[in-house]
């Protein structure tokens, strides 16, 4: 039995190799994983002493050869096959222990060259993966050093590894090859502008119970690329799994709280905030957040971006949550969370990145794809396009209002005081719908507080332009000081005439944020 080393990846690769040599099988290497089972006291058989070629072109040609591939795909239960072999003086190879150049890790340096990308593109060692792999009903291919063990304890107990091992490793090794291949493709497709194909690769992170109803399967799918503020490189420290639900609305709070360099936090419920504040330090943004929606936080997940100290895990503890998300917890917190066996505490890595990131919907028969909306303006004075100017205050209130408002379902309108959540409005199918909701919501909860919202000053913000001056006069009867929306309506004018009429500040950022 003889078996063909070349690997990129040499984990483990000299203890698999005495393990075969000791079962009385044969080893043939190529350049730098031969120099390196020799240095380890193996004999290896060179690979120019099975071509009877020497490796040429800087070690690009090797195993490009008729006694490579013909012992490889040749079938042994074809007496043809056996036959054209012997004429032609070539031995069958029943092993092929293979990985490829680095390709991925190359491309991933910060000053990595197209000269360094093409050296790393693996030639002959996915031409030896795919003619093992075809030929697996006798030929063993593995290209992944955590199955050395299985393929040693087959051999040990049968003499041969068994047919259905030898499908499975079959399998991976097309697997790893149509990998290869996308990011090769990936990357030369970026750097010829060529973008009529997308090419996507995410590895199962999680079978799930069921997916947003109870009749439909689900899984979750994590990409090779780790990013910021992701759930699938989340450290889940207590709790449940996470549903199919509770990985999308998690996923939302986290887009928010991204937004945020104060210390923020957000209550969610079905992929919108319900309570939204800024603070001094985590327990009073907690509060804050509380205190803007205590009746729809119930059941729903809550996201900060400042570690959970043992008062703030107090004051969220008797609340009823699905998840609590942070960059950290103290071990008091968790002490403390802990105690709930089903709240799920999810650390997340919420470290800023710049990067663009892309972001796929599917839909029936194809693939939605769309540049994340990462970037949002800073609320300035210099937007203002009314008689009345904004105080300083409000201009906090309105950046604040715009970053929220950016996340609510569109139509979206939400309320503001103070650096913190008073109504939101959500998904209504006119934005007067949505204002109307988030007043009310807002003058319901300053009134429980012993406050009358005409006199409170709060500021508004929509995610969307006003087609009409409806929004604007509703919000002047409930005391609206400013208005924050991205303009560029046809009848902008209106809403700035009527906003003058009323006293109102109204700032337009020029760019909208719908969220569909």
């Amino acid at each position: 039995m003889r078996a063909l080393f070349s690997v990129s990846d040499k984990t483990g690769v000299v203890e698999f190799a005495r393990e075969l040599q000791s079962l009385g099988w044969e080893i043939i290497a190529t350049g730098g994983t031969m120099k390196l089972l020799q240095e380890a006291g193996l004999k290896i058989i060179n690979i120019s002493e099975v071509t009877g070629f020497p490796e040429i072109c800087d070690g690009r040609v090797k195993t490009l050869h008729p006694k490579v591939h013909g012992g490889l795909l040749g079938r042994r239960d074809l007496q043809s096959h056996i036959d054209q072999l012997k004429e032609n003086g070539i031995e069958f190879i029943d092993m092929v222990c293979v990985n490829l150049y680095p390709f991925k890790q190359t491309i991933a340096k910060p000053d990595v060259t197209m000269e360094d990308a093409i050296e790393n593109i693996d030639i002959g060692g996915p031409s030896m993966l795919r003619s093992a792999a075809k030929n697996w009903s006798a030929v063993t291919v593995v290209c992944n050093p955590d199955n050395y063990p299985l393929v040693i304890n087959e051999i040990k107990e049968n003499g041969n590894t068994t047919k259905e091992t030898r499908l499975r490793l079959s399998a991976e090794a097309y697997t790893h090859t149509a990998e290869y291949d996308m990011m090769i493709a990936t990357y030369m497709r970026k750097a010829a502008g060529l973008n009529e194909k997308l090419f996507l690769e995410y590895d199962l992170k999680q079978s799930l119970r069921y997916g947003e109803n109870p009749h439909q399967s689900a899984k979750f799918y994590a990409s090779a690329e780790r990013v910021p503020y992701s759930l699938a490189t989340a450290e889940q420290l207590n709790g449940k799994e996470l549903s199919y639900n509770n990985i999308q609305d998690a996923n939302a709070a986290l887009n928010i709280v991204r937004e945020f360099d104060a210390p923020f936090c957000v209550g969610l419920k079905h992929m919108n905030p319900c309570g939204a504040a800024i603070g001094t330090d985590v327990v009073d943004a907690w509060k804050r957040a509380y205190e803007a929606d205590k009746v729809s936080i119930f059941g729903g997940i809550v996201a900060t971006n400042r570690e959970i100290n043992e008062e703030a895990a107090q004051l969220m503890k008797p609340i009823f949550l699905e998840i609590i998300m942070a960059p950290s917890f103290t071990p008091e917190a968790l002490e403390v969370l802990r105690t709930k066996k089903n709240l799920r505490l999810l650390k997340v890595d919420m470290s800023k990145s710049d990067k663009t990131q892309m972001q796929y919907v599917s839909m029936n028969g194809g693939l939605l794809a769309q540049e994340q909306d990462l970037v949002t303006k800073t609320v300035e004075e210099g937007m203002c396009v009314t008689v009345a100017r904004p105080t300083k205050e409000q201009l906090i209130d309105l950046d604040f209002a715009w970053r929220i408002v950016k996340h609510v379902k569109s139509n979206a309108i939400v309320v503001v005081k103070d650096g913190a959540t008073l109504g939101v409005g959500a998904g209504q199918m006119n934005r007067v719908g949505s204002a109307h909701i988030a007043l009310e919501q807002a003058a319901a909860a300053l009134k429980e507080s012993g406050k009358d919202i005409q006199k409170e000053g709060v500021v508004l913000g929509s995610d969307g332009f006003f087609p009409f001056d409806d929004t604007v006069s509703l919000a002047a009867g409930f005391g609206v000081k400013a208005i924050v929306q991205p303009g560029g309506s046809v009848r902008d004018e209106d809403s700035v005439k009527k906003a003058d009429e009323c006293g109102i500040t109204m700032l337009m950022t020029g760019m909208r944020h719908f969220k569909h």
